[in-house]
């Protein structure tokens, strides 16, 4: 018969390599602590931009990885919304959207509000406003009341990963995790990756469970910085390292309460999550010097946006061809612009060619 974590003697009080992990967290530390140094010096408006930009990508990947796929655009303006920073470019959210993303703002910007059970509850009523999941009906605001397998594979032939705590011990667990959580005084990203495990190990509610999971983690996160502000994505890098996190979470949880694995890989996926905020930072760090060295240049709107969407990062070619579709202007009225912004020496012509000439936008004047 499969043995699971909560039936071994170190539930929940797990066991690790200290010597290994406290070295893995004083390298994550060290990485975190130049992260938020170089956004000590971009200002405000630049740092909630980020943080606009990281919440979004984290609200969105953490649905990706249960394989839901939510509107960027609507996320996007609702986390601007709730965050006060204006956007170019605003799509009315859904109050379906609305609710998720001020389920996942409250974990982090009321980092210091005790977790409790109506507070999760209400997480999950936010997650399932039609007490549906997909076409199933869940039950919605309270803890499950069935058994509960994690499952993959066709119809008749699954594979079961997880078999989850029977519902009858499940409000009792979760008073201990509830505990444990709110009196736990060591505010550390090792106690982040814990509670991530002791949470979706317990399974508590019907659906959700990897969502909220997320977000308890984040709260942690947001604890151990003591900051609401959010500056690198957990979920983003999960999403990308979605099968490491399935095959070492399900090890984990069939093992015998050493969760040294577990830990190892959730502070190496955190760094990884800072490399990846540390080139985001950049665009925007670029973005921040070219508008304060351009701050008295007298710009049309539609010039405005268009060098703001390169200056995110677009992809595609500064070309009057591409400014003219991106602006959805005529070849004519693009390349007259362009020549103004040229003049004023804020783009110049790359060398090398005479037809469809090729711009570059000067950062320093």
């Amino acid at each position: 018969m499969q043995r699971y974590i909560y039936k071994s003697v170190h539930w929940p009080s797990f066991i690790w390599d200290k010597n290994l992990i406290m070295e893995r967290q004083a390298a994550i530390n060290k990485q975190a602590g130049h992260l938020f140094g170089r956004l000590h010096d971009i200002g405000l408006d630049a740092q909630l931009q980020t943080m606009t930009q990281m919440v979004t990508d984290n609200v969105v990947d953490s649905y990706s990885i249960e394989g839901i796929a939510l509107d960027v655009a609507q996320v996007r303006s609702s986390v601007a919304r709730r965050l006060g920073v204006e956007q170019m470019v605003q799509t009315e959210p859904s109050h379906y959207i609305d609710g998720i993303v001020e389920m996942m703002l409250d974990a982090t910007t009321n980092y210091l509000t005790p977790l409790t059970e109506d507070r999760l509850v209400g997480w999950h009523s936010a997650l399932f406003p039609n007490t549906r999941s997909g076409i199933q009906g869940i039950d919605v605001g309270r803890y499950r009341q069935r058994g509960m397998d994690v499952v993959s594979g066709m119809l008749g032939r699954e594979k079961v990963h997880y078999h989850a705590p029977e519902p009858d011990v499940v409000p009792g667990m979760m008073r201990q995790f509830i505990d444990w959580f709110n009196s736990n005084t060591t505010k550390d990203y090792i106690r982040s990756a814990v509670a991530h495990l002791h949470f979706v190990s317990i399974h508590p509610f019907d659906d959700g469970n990897g969502r909220i999971a997320r977000a308890i983690s984040d709260m942690a996160l947001s604890q151990a910085d003591n900051s609401p502000m959010r500056y690198f994505s957990m979920s983003s890098q999960v999403n990308r390292e979605k099968k490491r996190y399935n095959s070492i979470l399900e090890r984990t949880q069939r093992g015998d309460g050493d969760i040294t694995e577990w830990l190892d890989w959730y502070l190496g996926c955190m760094g990884r999550a800072i490399e990846s905020a540390e080139e985001s930072l950049s665009l925007i760090i670029r973005k921040s010097i070219f508008w304060q060295n351009h701050i008295s240049d007298s710009l049309k709107p539609r010039q405005h946006t268009i060098l703001n969407i390169y200056l995110d990062g677009y992809d595609g070619k500064l070309t009057v061809k591409n400014y003219a579709k991106l602006a959805e202007v005529s070849t004519d009225t693009a390349a007259r612009d362009m020549h103004e912004l040229a003049v004023r020496g804020i783009v110049k012509a790359k060398d090398g060619k005479m037809r469809n000439v090729e711009y570059e936008i000067i950062i320093n004047k």
